[in-house]
């Protein structure tokens, strides 16, 4: 029967540490080595050394879940056929409290780690397939330039205001094709009464698709006559103008193709299906979900994906006071909480079992933002379901039993 070794191994951007216990938890060894190839295989070396006889001794390697320097490693370890224990931060987190010192260096962090290793006390968290890491890996790139994206809108609108606070009242959004085009040719006062009615109806006929046309364009005019903007350095404003339109417009055909991505990659996954035959999650939806999520059956029960995500209820108590107002613990990945309010939020409207369910909470009184979190916990569990026993969504299917969820 073979021995084990166990290493911890605390992640750093250039340089890891790891220490090695045996079975009885005595340090037989420590290393410090560098964020590359040969660093790796001289940790490879010292285990090989430590255990003196290979075949008699099998490593149990682990190390945390941080940042995304531990992925090189991990990847490395695993292709030199090396089965690796990833921590969830959050769990080792909590078992560091056990340990009476609360020191916190690199040495300390990989002795701890090493010790969960050997004593068991913590399940590990498996890396997604590839398919699931570069979904998540989009979806997370599509949300960071969608927040781009509406920084940089908000941006254009405080300009607006400086120059033409009227204008943003005269469409149903600035940022729709045929305002878009208008702003491109001059976003000033100035500018707009500077064109000839007929000319600006027949600009505004065509871009609009023949949405607007004289009256829109006498509203125009109007607006423009009576506006209470700045009026200088509009040269400078013009321009900062166009630099922001052509970046909104640039970011967004990056996300157009971030989707049309994904959508192809949806297409190699049986369980898009399940997911996207619920009402309110689309393709895109569905791909943030599933990227973060991974594999399902990680989960024994739909409580513990609720806490995955984040919208468990918080509980505090001390003594024989027990607090009435719970919040969400937010923990986990704030992407995937994203991606299920979003798909909540849709739900409302758009998905008989959350609809029914949302009214229902707001007929017992609950504020709407309560009700919506109470929509997205019960979604979560409908997501669970469909995934756990691969069944395309039917709101008239009782999804193993009653889903009770607290709001």
């Amino acid at each position: 029967m073979k021995n084990t070794v166990y290493v911890g191994i605390d992640i750093g951007k250039r340089n890891h540490e790891a220490t090695i216990l045996n079975e009885s938890g005595k340090e037989i060894g420590n290393i410090k080595f560098p964020n590359s190839k040969k660093g790796t295989q001289k940790l490879l070396s010292q285990i090989s050394q430590i255990s003196q006889i290979p075949d008699s001794c099998e490593p149990s390697l682990g190390l945390e879940a941080t940042g995304h320097y531990w992925l090189p490693l991990y990847c490395y370890l695993v292709d030199q056929g090396y089965r690796v224990i990833v921590l969830n931060p959050i769990q080792s987190d909590s078992l560091r409290n056990l340990y009476i010192r609360r020191t916190k260096t690199d040495k300390k962090d990989s002795f701890i780690i090493a010790d969960i290793l050997r004593i068991g006390r913590t399940p590990e968290s498996q890396l997604a397939n590839e398919t699931t890491l570069e979904l998540q890996t989009l979806c997370r790139t599509r949300v960071e330039f969608l927040d781009s994206v509406t920084s940089l809108k908000q941006r254009l609108i405080c300009i607006l205001d400086k120059i033409f606070p009227e204008y943003e009242s005269i469409f149903s959004s600035v940022f729709i094709e045929s305002s878009k085009a208008l702003l491109k040719n001059g976003p000033t006062p100035e500018d707009i009464l500077e064109w000839d009615i007929s000319e600006l109806s027949s600009f505004l006929k065509t871009e609009s698709r023949g949405r607007f046309g004289e009256t829109k364009a006498k509203e125009l005019k109007e607006a423009a006559k009576e506006s209470f903007g700045i009026t200088i350095a509009l040269e400078a404003f013009r321009f900062q103008m166009k630099l922001l339109l052509e970046q909104i417009e640039f970011i967004e055909s990056q996300i157009h193709q971030i989707d049309l991505k994904v959508k192809g990659l949806m297409e190699k996954m049986d369980s898009s299906a399940y997911i996207t035959s619920i009402k309110c999650i689309g393709a895109v939806l569905g791909a943030s979900i599933l990227g973060e999520i991974g594999d399902i059956s990680r989960f024994s029960n739909p409580k513990k994906l609720v806490a995955y995500v984040g919208m468990d209820s918080t509980v505090h108590q001390s003594g024989q006071f027990m607090g009435t107002r719970s919040k969400v613990s937010k923990r986990g990945s704030p992407y995937l909480r994203r991606a299920i309010w979003s798909a909540a939020a849709l739900g409302i409207r758009h998905n008989p079992v959350l609809s029914e369910y949302y009214k229902k909470k707001i007929g017992e009184g609950k504020h709407p933002q309560v009700a919506i979190g109470a929509c997205a916990r019960k979604l979560i569990h409908l997501i669970y379901y469909v995934l756990k026993e691969r069944k395309l969504f039917d709101p008239k299917y009782q999804w193993s039993g009653n889903i009770q969820v607290e709001a």
